[in-house]
């Protein structure tokens, strides 16, 4: 069976992912910063590395363990919810350092096989936001932009060797940790002059997560 490598999968999309795959039959290499075995099944048919895409050892300790890979899923990713102003520079830098320079890092590690065996796929996740901005979420969206970017281009590279690259633009996704683990990983100090423009969103975007949820409800009881 063909082998599938995804970033990122302790939670969210990149555990949906693993999950989707797995049911599907293909050999599995789920990778996260922190290993966990209790987040999927138990399948032999599923390695469970650790990863961390900001750090070139732990990427080729990673691409090495895995062996073939016809497939790469960069997901792996920082969350950041804050205006501008209220963010710090340190944190601007680990974001696009996960967000951006991860995913090429990834990319630059698995290419070199794919090409020679002209053949593979390597997906970028990327964002919605970058199709619709939003507020608080400049400094995310403008990695997420930079993403699909270099996406676009690395595909009139790749295509040179039979191997193809693929963007994929996530819609909302509030039942996710998205929100909860961007603010313990980031913050979210608000600068003043900014706080009922955020605060008026974040009212909004929590009115729009109830509703979704009731209406998921009534979908499943059959109700109106």
């Amino acid at each position: 069976m063909p082998k599938i490598l995804i970033t990122g999968c302790s939670s969210g999309f990149g555990l949906a992912i693993a999950q989707k795959f797995l049911n599907a039959g293909w050999d599995v290499v789920a990778t996260m910063r922190t290993p966990r075995n209790d987040l999927l099944p138990s399948n032999e048919q599923l390695d469970i590395l650790p990863l961390d895409v900001t750090e070139p050892d732990s990427i080729a300790k990673a691409v090495e363990a895995a062996g073939t890979i016809d497939a790469l899923v960069n997901n792996a990713g920082v969350g950041m919810l804050n205006v501008l102003e209220g963010t710090e520079m340190s944190k601007i830098r680990e974001l696009f350092e996960t967000n951006v320079f991860g995913a090429m890092a990834m990319t630059k590690a698995v290419l070199p096989q794919m090409r020679a065996r002209r053949s593979g796929v390597i997906v970028n996740v990327s964002s919605a936001v970058t199709l619709r901005p939003l507020p608080a979420l400049s400094v995310y969206s403008a990695s997420k932009a930079a993403l699909n970017a270099f996406t676009e281009s690395l595909a009139l590279e790749a295509a040179l060797f039979d191997v193809r690259a693929k963007l994929v633009l996530p819609g909302s996704a509030p039942t996710t940790g998205f929100g909860k683990n961007a603010v313990s990983r980031m913050g979210m100090e608000i600068p003043e002059p900014y706080a009922a423009f955020v605060q008026d969103y974040m009212t909004r975007l929590r009115s729009g997560t109830r509703l979704r949820r009731r209406m998921r409800l009534q979908r499943r009881s059959g109700g109106q």
